[in-house]
């Protein structure tokens, strides 16, 4: 059995309003054009996606410097880079949701300094403590991380065939009565993750005592929550139209009217919202983000690695992170990437686009469990493999 998750940025790359420049795809090697007089080289860990070639054309003219990249599909791809002495070759790195705190907590990246970084005064308050609290250490001391890009696993949903009292619950990926009309991804992690959080409400232990002590989690999960969770993905499995492996099959099959709910990062709901004004479909689609039980949700972070020691090498990360949270800078990486930002560009865009990448819906991020690493990967990987089983 093939337990590796399907790559989120896999499914996001390519999605965005616009493609990613055919420039980026040479980044693994520096920007020779200013390298030559080069004093320091930044080099960076982060998903394709989001590499901004004019801007760091312009950086490094800017402080004589080289940059590159390395880049990776997954949190647990990166992770074990560092790991692996990748602290040594990497100055940024990127993660999301807890993973930030897993990379603090194992001595992989260091603190950084949020007075040296101005444009964090340009990012949504729900993306700052004291409402996000994990780009903090877990003593709630030194800032390790800076927030970037967001989003979540909502539900995008036709309309016509569904009410938004229907879609207001995780109950609607699981009902009968929608059978052959469901789609879910491939995505192991996400489906487990998902479910639980309907079983945990279900079973009403979401607000008991968790098996580490700390607050609801659905990626540390008791032995009796997963086995609800398998019981359900197995009732599901049976409902299911498929399971999607990229967002162009479900494009298809939500514009063709034959899926009416699925689980998603939220592309496809702003594809077909795109295609309905310039009357290219007639679907009415639109997306849930958070459910009443709770749903997932992502922050993209830029992180300093525990292998920058000297103070010039530390003002060089805090320029990059600096100049690449500018407002027009963001603007493109929204455009470029499809994904909602940390940082408020509400005045730079439409009100189409401050609808499609959720600028006014930051609010419901506060309900949203984020990514992590789940507590037991063998048992969720005994769970995945006996749904496809059954």
């Amino acid at each position: 059995m093939n337990t590796t998750p399907l790559s989120r940025r896999a499914l996001l790359k390519g999605a965005g309003t616009l493609a990613l420049s055919a420039a980026a795809t040479t980044l693994a090697t520096p920007f020779i054009g200013r390298a030559e007089a080069a004093t320091l080289q930044l080099r960076a860990l982060m998903w394709e996606p989001y590499v901004l070639p004019d801007m760091i054309a312009a950086f490094e003219a800017e402080h004589g410097a080289k940059f590159t990249t390395t880049f990776f599909d997954g949190n647990s791809e990166a992770y074990n880079k560092l790991k692996l002495g990748g602290t040594r070759d990497f100055d940024l790195v990127q993660a999301d949701g807890f993973w930030s705190r897993l990379y603090h907590r194992e001595g992989l990246i260091r603190d950084i300094d949020a007075a040296a970084i101005p444009s964090l005064a340009g990012v949504f308050p729900t993306f700052m403590e004291p409402d996000y609290q994990l780009l903090n250490a877990e003593d709630g001391g030194v800032r390790i991380g800076v927030p970037f890009c967001w989003g979540g696993y909502g539900i995008t949903y036709n309309a016509d065939h569904l009410s938004e009292e229907q879609v207001s619950s995780l109950e609607v990926l699981f009902d009968p009565a929608h059978a052959g009309h469901i789609s879910a991804s491939a995505r192991f992690e996400e489906n487990i993750a998902l479910a639980a959080i309907l079983v945990t409400a279900r079973m009403g232990t979401q607000d008991s005592p968790r098996p580490d002590g700390k607050p609801f989690n659905p990626y540390v999960l008791s032995d009796d929550e997963l086995a609800g969770v398998e019981a359900l993905l197995i009732e599901q499995k049976r409902l299911l139209l498929t399971r999607y492996q990229d967002l162009g099959t479900l494009n298809n099959l939500m514009r063709s009217g034959a899926v009416w709910a699925a689980p998603e990062f939220s592309q496809v709901f702003r594809q077909l919202q795109e295609l309905k004004r310039k009357g290219e479909s007639e679907a009415n689609i639109q997306h849930k983000l958070q459910p009443k039980e709770g749903g997932l949700g992502w922050i993209d972070s830029w992180m300093v690695t525990s292998g920058v020691e000297d103070s010039e090498k530390l003002e060089l990360c805090h320029r990059f992170m600096d100049t690449i949270l500018k407002p027009e800078h963001m603007k493109t990486i929204a455009g470029q990437a499809g994904t909602s930002t940390c940082v408020d560009i509400r005045a730079l865009s439409t009100e189409e686009e401050r609808e499609l990448f959720l600028m006014d819906r930051t609010a419901e991020l506060k309900g949203l469990h984020m990514f992590d690493q789940p507590s037991s990967p063998e048992k969720w990987e005994r769970v995945w493999s006996n749904m496809e089983a059954a």
